[in-house]
């Protein structure tokens, strides 16, 4: 069966425009906030650490800021576009449609990966206006912020089939991952913690990101590069697995 582009672009499409129609909540709301992070750490605890790592506090804190906004817009805009289609009953229609798992795919998790994309660029310029901060390889910040972005809308594709309700749509992201985020580096280095906490927070994923985000930034980072590529790999293999074993049973999906 060949690739169905034109019911691919369709879900892309439709699932883009949500962006615009929902503006204030889509980009300015996660733009308010992260300049609220900038104000409050940058500005106020930034003043007391002169650098983190021969970086600049209130630069060293840019990288982990841009992942905290794209885990958590990723997982929130792919969960909320398959749930919407199950809440409403609209999903069997898709079901029934000569589209299959790569092209429903694509359209959610591509959309999903490209609100986050352009939202990460206007934080990238939004932080120009509270820090000088330079991005050391650019290309592989780029490819490693998509990276990111395709496989925690990835993520929330799963939490949008496992959730049979709106509240329950948060409780992840909420739970789980903002406090990773948080333990994960993004307002310190790894490297200040003493032992065994130190090796204990090698067991976050999240500090793979960080850490791989901070490394295109800056050249440096409490983990290795390749370790952080791999582990995002890892990490989309198996929500793809997942995914596809949701719609060979049709879990969530037909009931």
């Amino acid at each position: 069966m060949s690739f169905n582009l034109r019911g691919t672009l369709a879900i892309y499409k439709f699932e883009l425009a949500r962006t615009w129609r929902t503006l204030f909540q889509s980009i300015l709301t996660p733009v308010l906030t992260t300049s609220l992070y900038f104000i409050v750490f940058g500005g106020a605890i930034g003043s007391r650490i002169d650098t983190m790592g021969g970086v600049p506090y209130a630069a060293f804190i840019v990288p982990g800021l841009l992942m905290l906004t794209i885990l958590a817009e990723s997982t929130a805009n792919a969960s909320f576009g398959i749930y919407l289609p199950r809440f409403t009953g609209t999903v069997y229609e898709l079901l029934s449609a000569p589209i299959g798992v790569a092209e429903t795919l694509v359209g959610y998790v591509g959309a999903a990966a490209t609100k986050s994309v352009i939202l990460a660029v206007v934080i990238l310029a939004t932080a120009r206006v509270f820090v000088d901060y330079h991005i050391e390889h650019p290309l592989l910040a780029a490819f490693f912020i998509l990276l990111s972005a395709v496989a925690f809308s990835l993520l929330g594709f799963i939490l949008g089939c496992w959730a049979d309700g709106f509240e329950k749509l948060q409780v992840v992201p909420m739970l789980v991952l903002t406090p990773l985020t948080f333990l994960g580096g993004t307002f310190y280095s790894i490297q200040m913690l003493p032992e065994p906490w130190k090796t204990v927070t090698l067991f976050n994923p999240v500090v793979y990101l960080v850490n791989g985000l901070r490394w295109t930034f800056y050249g440096q980072a409490d983990v290795n590069f390749g370790a952080a590529i791999t582990a995002t790999l890892g990490f989309m293999a198996l929500c793809i697995a997942v995914i596809a074993f949701i719609f060979r049973t049709g879990w969530r999906l037909r009931s």
